[in-house]
């Protein structure tokens, strides 16, 4: 059966820097894989094509609440990432997703009369675990 929920209650965990920033948003999660075009000379009315056997998991943009006091790991090694989501109605955990990932940007910023964000995309290297929800 499918779950689904909400994304308040996600949560997001550095393994090797511990880098703890206030997480408000997880967004573009996106894996792609490419297409290789198999078409001949002799190919009539349509290419063709197959799928490449490696896929790109991607990067996960994250914004954070901006905290000047706290260090971002952008210029520490790759390391086990794990976003948790929340919990859904009726079961125990939340589903996990982790990797190893390395922080490529990192973008606070300041406006008068708002809360202060910053964003850090974290480059994804190698699969992606997923423990779904139990």
């Amino acid at each position: 059966m499918p779950v689904t929920d909400e994304g308040h209650g996600c949560s997001i965990t550095f393994g090797t820097s511990a880098f703890a920033g206030v997480l408000l948003a997880i967004n573009g999660y996106a894996f792609s894989r490419p297409s290789i075009e198999t078409s001949k000379m002799s190919t009539t009315t349509n290419h063709t094509f197959m799928p490449a056997d490696l896929v790109d998991r991607g990067e996960i943009e994250l914004e954070f609440e901006f905290d000047p006091s706290l260090t971002p790991p952008i210029a520490s090694a790759a390391e086990t990432v794990t976003i948790t989501f929340p919990v859904p109605s009726g079961l125990s955990t939340g589903s996990t997703w982790a990797a190893s990932a390395f922080m490529t940007n990192y973008a606070p910023s300041a406006i008068s009369g708002q809360r202060m964000p910053a964003t850090a995309p974290l480059k994804v290297s190698g699969a992606v675990t997923i423990t779904p929800a139990a």
